[in-house]
Parts: C-alpha cells; structure tokens; sequence
C-alpha cells in the first residue's frame, strides 16, 4: 500500500482534533470530558497514529501528557489543515453571497481607532458582515496570527527579524507625537526637544512592550534616558485619562489625534519626532487564502486610511 493512501485511510481528522485537544487540555481525563469520549477511546486513537506514523505524539507522565516533538509538528499542521477546512465551509456557505460572514481582527490599543473607521464604513455597506476584535500586544496578535485565530492584524508595524510568513500591506505612515490636554502650558511654547521635557510629569509604556521599545529607541537616539515616569501602563485609555485629568505628557501615534474621541481636547506639543515615522500596517498569513469578508476588509482599510490621512 502507498504511504498516501496509508496515511488517507488510517490517519483520521477526528483522531487529529483528538490529539488537538489533548494538547490543548494537558490531560486525557479533562480531553475526555471535553470531547464526551472515553479516555481508552481517546488513548486508543493516539496509539494508533503513533503506530501508523512510527513516531511517539505524547509523553505521559503522572503530571499529565505533553506533545513530543512530532506531536507538535503535527499539531501545527493539523491547525492548518482544520482552519483550510473551516474557511472551505465559509466559502460554500457564503459563495451566493460574499458580503455575509464574520472577519476576526487583532490590533494594539493605540490603533483602535483606524480600525473602528473600517469598521463603520463596511458596517453601513455590508450589514451582513460582522466582527470579532481582539485587542492586545503585539506580540500575542502576531502569534494569533500565526495559529490562524486572526484573519488579520492591524497594528503600528517595525518588521521584526523573522517575519517571512507575513504579508504586510501598509495602509499609512505616522510618526509618534509628545501629547497633552488642550490647555497644557507647555502647548504655548514653540520648538521644544525632549530634553526640555524631562522633568515633566510622565506617563509611558512599559520599556518592554512594542511602543515603549520604540519610545526608550527615541530618547536613546537623542542620548536622553528614559524621564521619571509617574504612571507605567500598557493602557492607552488609562494614558488618555491622565493627560485629561492630571496634566501628564505621553507619547503617543501622531494618529490619535485624528479620532472623533481625541479631536475636542487632545494636542501634540511641538517637539519634532520626524525621525519616529513608522508603517501602519494590515497584516496577513502568506499562503493563507482569503475568504470574501476578510477582502472586503483588506480593502476598506486602504480606502478609510487613505481618507483619513490625505496624501502621503
């Protein structure tokens, strides 16, 4: 017999969803409870892939199971296979009608506002469409992305080392800015550096997350330390709050200050941080096929980002 119609015949996509979940769970008594299989059906199933493929998928242990490392490569290539079948369904269903469906978004704080835009102008033309956003860091969006919980990121973008899987469309450039509320002394005053500011009452990013690597790269770059910062916080909406209530600086994307939100009371101080120019970006998985939503998409984010910021 072929190794193809070996594989076909004996390597089942519920015996995959199996090992799926037993990986996921750490355990075959919580996998069992879970699936509402019994947990010798469950070992069986195992054990006959291991015998099918000639490779142990689990170690087990009195703590629990682990994947081995063939496990692991299995597992990752059975999410694929999983999420190629389900965008498959929402093709079929949706192949009368590509404006119904559901798109999953990941973006960082800072950007939620570009993405609520897109969202309002698709949500007025296609009522059929919905969405389910998670807002998070980076670097969690990315691996979301990466295990095909995401269908796309939109999110301030610096290409890491190791990004070859990515797709990334870039919808606008913005630098960051120094903000404060509207009545701020500071805004009264003309060419300001960031060394001027640095006994100023702060509010920041915490140094390891994406914007503040950003933020510490800036001053670094301007041999300034990191200023004293009253308040650290990976919330953006906690920064807003402080810089309205408590006359606290931040620094912030350039484009928060065009948000219905921000455009009342919001102002950049004028520091020139030209140099901090970086992409906001839409990215996707190469090789991942795109569903019609997902497109749809795709696409209105490059018109709402062109009718927001104008010429580049």
């Amino acid at each position: 017999m072929k190794w193809d119609d070996r594989i076909g015949r004996r390597l089942r996509l519920k015996d995959l969803h199996t090992l799926q979940t037993v990986a996921e769970v750490g355990s075959m008594a919580k996998a069992s409870e879970r699936l509402a299989l019994s947990q010798p059906a469950i070992s069986k199933a195992i054990s006959d892939m291991e015998h099918t493929l000639g490779a142990p998928l689990l170690d087990r242990s009195s703590r629990g199971v682990e994947l081995t490392e063939c496990g692991r490569l299995l597992v990752e290539r059975a999410r694929v296979i999983f999420d190629e079948i389900r965008q498959g369904v929402s093709d079929i269903e949706h192949l009368s009608d590509p404006t119904r469906g559901i798109v999953r978004i990941g973006t960082t704080e800072p950007v939620t506002g570009v993405v609520s835009e897109i969202i309002s102008r698709l949500a007025r033309k296609y009522p059929g469409l919905s969405y389910d956003v998670m807002v998070s860091d980076l670097d969690t969006l990315v691996s979301e992305l990466r295990e095909r919980t995401r269908d796309v990121v939109v999110t301030r973008w610096a290409t890491p080392p190791v990004a070859d899987d990515l797709a990334v469309q870039v919808l606008f450039k913005s630098p960051l800015a120094v903000m404060a509320a509207q009545r701020h002394p500071l805004l009264l005053r003309k060419k300001l550096s960031l060394g001027d500011l640095m006994e100023e009452r702060w509010t920041l990013s915490p140094s390891e997350s994406f914007l503040g690597r950003v933020v510490v790269d800036l001053f670094r770059r301007r041999k300034l330390p990191i200023p004293p910062t009253v308040v650290t916080t990976i919330s953006i909406h906690m920064r807003l709050n402080l810089l309205a209530g408590g006359g606290f600086l931040s620094v912030l994307p350039s484009q928060m200050l065009r948000y219905p939100s921000n455009r009342g009371w919001l102002r950049a101080l004028d520091v020139d941080l030209r140099d901090s120019v970086q992409p906001i970006a839409s990215l996707t998985l190469k090789g991942r096929r795109a569903g019609g939503a997902v497109k749809l998409f795709e696409q209105a984010s490059l018109e709402v980002c062109k009718m927001m910021v104008g010429p580049q």
